[in-house]
């Protein structure tokens, strides 16, 4: 299975020379899943330290067209995630497009809470973290800060996992979110595979980029930079089967 991954420039509508750009580019790249960014269309709206509704409403339907101009790639399959209504706040809802349908598969569970990512003050936390079917994989999901709480990647790869994937908008410190990464692949002996924002538009955040895949056991596969904004790898579901026999994967531990 070869699955995409990109850094995708922070501001970024579905529609325009810019989007086109990358349709093009992902239509030459013949993917079977690509990985796009966390909340990849509009403002970043959680550089606001107070909630608003009317924003709130905004990043909604910038997102809603989004979906549908994805739904039109020429691509296998997508996993993107949108801001959704939960209550008073949103829900950060990961989906998986398929045959021009949007699929719920995961709601991000941990949130930041400082200047730049003021998430905790817009978004309320989701439950539960289960596989999804995607081709023949069995796929989990771990949005941005997820990531971080390392007990989930174990967890998804005792449940089969094949691929983990982390949509995520982080800055210009990348190391600790590689340093994520690769022990999500570790400790669940799966591909994990990330795409991140890149730069500035407005007062929000200055966006790093760096897109990564790690293959199971932690090895680093491919990064993404600005000169190569789409990173492909092959997904080699057999050598995910021998990792899960490997150390750390096998030791019997309470999760």
């Amino acid at each position: 299975m070869r699955v995409g991954f990109v850094e995708w420039p922070d501001g970024l509508l579905p529609e325009g020379r810019d989007w086109e750009a990358i349709g093009t580019e992902i239509a030459e790249a013949s993917i079977d899943l690509l990985v796009t960014n966390e909340l990849p269309f509009g403002d970043w709206i959680a550089a606001a330290a107070s909630f608003d509704r009317d924003t709130a409403a905004a990043s909604i339907a910038v997102h809603e067209a989004g979906i549908a101009a994805l739904a039109r790639f020429q691509v296998g399959a997508v996993l993107t995630s949108r801001p959704v209504w939960f209550g008073e706040k949103l829900a950060n809802e990961a989906v998986h497009i398929a045959d021009g349908v949007a699929r719920a598969v995961h709601r991000k569970r941990y949130f930041p809470s400082e200047p730049g990512w003021y998430e905790g003050q817009w978004y309320a936390p989701g439950n539960g973290f289960r596989l999804a079917g995607i081709n023949d994989a069995k796929v989990g999901v771990l949005l941005c800060t997820d990531v971080m709480f390392n007990e989930h990647a174990r967890a998804y790869g005792r449940d089969g996992a094949d691929l983990i994937v982390v949509p995520r908008a982080t800055g210009r410190e990348v190391e600790p979110w590689l340093t994520a990464g690769a022990m999500s692949a570790l400790v669940s002996g799966a591909y994990v595979v990330s795409s991140n924002r890149v730069g500035r538009q407005g007062a929000g955040p200055d966006f790093g980029g760096v897109g990564f895949a790690y293959a199971p056991g932690g090895a680093l596969l491919a990064t993404t930079s600005p000169s190569n904004r789409l990173g492909i790898i092959e997904v080699d579901l057999a050598l995910g089967k021998r990792a899960k026999q490997a150390y750390p994967v096998y030791v019997d531990a309470p999760i």
